[in-house]
């Protein structure tokens, strides 16, 4: 089986887990929010970090319209 997420994206959400325990990591466009504390939404930042770079990351799921 193909991997979902390509090795460069990990890295991404490895310095976002990075950035979050130092208290670096902010939420928000640009950063302008506030700090970030938990773990799920530091993921989702280093994922949307690596998405942004074109790198391999499977879309967001959408919400079924009915």
């Amino acid at each position: 089986m193909a991997r979902k997420y390509s090795k460069s994206a990990s890295k991404d959400v490895e310095s976002a887990m990075r950035r979050r325990k130092k208290g670096k990591l902010k939420s928000g466009k640009d950063g302008k929010g506030g700090k970030v504390k938990s773990r799920k939404q530091a993921i989702a930042i280093g994922l949307s970090e690596a998405r942004k770079r074109g790198k391999k990351v499977p879309k967001k799921k959408s919400s079924k319209k009915k």
